[in-house]
């Protein structure tokens, strides 16, 4: 009878484990959604829906996106969500500022998400309207240092890539402008280049056009070589400010707890879409670059994720620039 009663809990112990394992072996049965931390039609959607409909190439299921904004209410939603890789998050280092940007979230940044993968990486600009009266970076830096508050700087929201740009901006310099923060890039591009605005620091794939035909000035990139779109403007390391490397980096994540095994079936979908030639061609369109295999793996995007958080912490805390 002994011997029985554990032949029949083996079998049921076996018995959990498949079923354990099914969903995962079987995964995706039906659509998975990316949900875009941010607003349509803003470059976090674009880039996700161009990775969606490369991903779904690679997938046995469609996989479709959903906006919800501000980012931080979509990184919630997702935190919150069933961990089986069915809901999805594309966020940017808006979400490893986040951590510290926002002092009352409903999730832990660090703990609550599985990292599966960079996607892309675009550099800033550091720009300034027309008729800055700065002959190159260094002259900028000179100016911000003697003016401070006298001159503004305009930011798309405290918690976007251009207000983390301009902290490091602002920190290169050691001094405070006045900042003005604008709903979106596109306001705040509106005002510089009327002349309204002084200053601006915000994605290459914004401002390349404008900076080309001339309708704003562009001190500095902040990647570590120079962008092919954008030859004659130096980086930032060039112009003396080797502190001030960023990008504006986009990642997808899964919520914390999602067995392995569908973890490690996204992040190769998402291996192969940033190996497809149309998502290469599209991401080059937006003067950003698709990751490499190295930077797309789920075990260096856990590092980053880790020191991206840590990296921003004393740069925030600093200026005490909290969003709530």
């Amino acid at each position: 009878m002994k011997l029985i009663h554990q032949a029949v809990l083996a079998i049921t112990a076996i018995t959990i484990g498949c079923a354990g394992a099914a969903p995962a072996q079987d995964y995706p049965t039906r659509p998975v959604i990316i949900v875009s931390g941010g607003a349509a039609g803003g470059p976090t959607d674009v880039i996700t829906r161009i990775v969606a409909e490369s991903m779904t190439r690679h997938m046995p299921q469609p996989v479709l996106v959903e906006n919800t904004a501000p980012a931080h209410l979509g990184a919630q939603r997702v935190a919150q969500a069933r961990p089986d890789g069915y809901t999805l998050l594309m966020s940017n280092v808006g979400l490893a500022a986040g951590a510290t940007l926002f002092r009352h979230l409903a999730y832990d940044t660090a703990a609550d998400f599985a990292p599966l993968g960079l996607v892309s990486d675009a550099a800033m600009t550091v720009i300034a309207r027309p008729g800055f009266p700065a002959e190159n970076f260094a002259g900028l830096l000179g100016e911000l240092r003697r003016r401070g508050n006298e001159l503004n700087l305009g930011t798309a929201g405290l918690a976007s890539a251009a207000n983390l740009c301009g902290l490091l901006l602002q920190r290169a310099a050691g001094n405070h402008a006045t900042i003005i923060a604008f709903r979106g890039t596109a306001p705040a591009i509106t005002e510089l280049m009327a002349g309204r605005l002084d200053l601006l620091c915000d994605q290459a794939t914004n401002t390349a056009p404008f900076i080309r035909d001339g309708r704003i000035r562009a001190f500095g990139v902040t990647s570590a070589a120079r962008l092919p779109g954008l030859p004659d403007v130096p980086t930032t390391t060039e112009a003396g400010a080797p502190a001030f490397v960023m990008s504006t980096w986009h990642g997808l994540y899964a919520p914390a707890g999602t067995p392995d095994a569908v973890q490690e079936r996204i992040s190769a979908a998402l291996q192969a879409a940033l190996r497809d030639d149309r998502l290469r061609s599209r991401f080059a369109d937006l003067a950003t670059d698709p990751a490499t295999p190295d930077r797309a793996s789920i075990a260096f995007h856990r590092r980053y994720h880790v020191d991206e958080i840590a990296r921003w912490r004393p740069i925030i805390e600093a200026a005490g620039a909290f969003a709530d």
